[in-house]
């Protein structure tokens, strides 16, 4: 299924693995941001499956997550020198730019840290994620990220979908004028995305679409839990659905 290229809006989906970046590409999207862990928000993912992504699937961006742990993004040193790490082996290993967050202990944008990332991508794309929607003043985080040269900001409009934080995100287009990207991203349906892109003025989406997958093995035992207090189902797994991509590139 081809995208309309006369729509100029950029799809990008939210994938937890290889095979999720296959499907992707076969549903029309234009780029990936490549996770593990998507029930966490995202982490980063592994080298194989950035390698096996350039290598086996063409002419789509792929863009991985560089987020070692859950929770916010005040890192230790410890944690900051393990995501440069990740960071300088994703570039020379072809990504097309990556993905992070920075903040201070108190919200707001950890510039040093931005920058520093900024210079290390090189000309290659730089996504400041949804950290952007916990800080504290979001029109001086915009600026803040300008001044650090990122290509562009993941963000909900620091509401818990995009729907729900559209007057944000308008304005956040409107006041970056070009200098940055605004990229909308948390729950994007077939239902809300045509009115999403036409109020907010936006050129580009981010989404997941995922769909349940049976993993028998562990049938034998279903006491058994392998993570900790959430105890999520150990058999079932989260993959992305080329179809439910579809519904959403149709829905535009």
């Amino acid at each position: 299924m081809a995208v309309d290229e006369d729509k100029k809006v950029t799809i990008e989906v939210c994938c937890g693995s290889y095979e999720d970046v296959v499907a992707a590409k076969q549903a029309g999207a234009h780029r990936v941001e490549l996770n593990s862990a998507l029930f966490l928000g995202g982490l980063t993912p592994s080298l194989g499956s950035l390698r096996l992504c350039k290598k086996n699937v063409t002419d789509i961006k792929v863009i991985p997550m560089v987020r070692p742990r859950q929770a916010g993004f005040a890192y230790s040193n410890y944690e900051y020198d393990e995501m440069k790490e990740d960071a300088k082996i994703f570039l020379e290993n072809d990504a097309d730019g990556i993905v992070f967050g920075f903040l201070h202990k108190d919200g707001t944008v950890d510039e040093d840290r931005t920058r520093e990332f900024v210079d290390i991508a090189g000309n290659r794309d730089t996504v400041f994620h949804r950290a952007f929607d916990v800080t504290p003043d979001p029109f001086a985080a915009l600026e803040s990220l300008i001044k650090c040269g990122v290509t562009r900001i993941l963000t909900s409009g620091q509401a818990p979908s995009v729907f729900e934080g559209m007057e944000l995100i308008k304005e956040l287009v409107r006041r970056a004028a070009g200098r940055i990207e605004i990229l909308p991203g948390a729950g994007i349906t077939p239902a809300n995305v045509s009115r999403i892109v036409s109020y907010t003025g936006v050129t580009q989406i981010h989404f997941a679409a995922l769909e349940n997958r049976v993993e028998p093995s562990v049938a034998n035992n279903r006491s058994i839990y392998f993570g900790g207090a959430l105890y999520p189902r150990e058999d079932i797994i989260e993959i992305t659905s080329a179809q439910k991509i579809s519904e959403v590139v149709n829905s535009i």
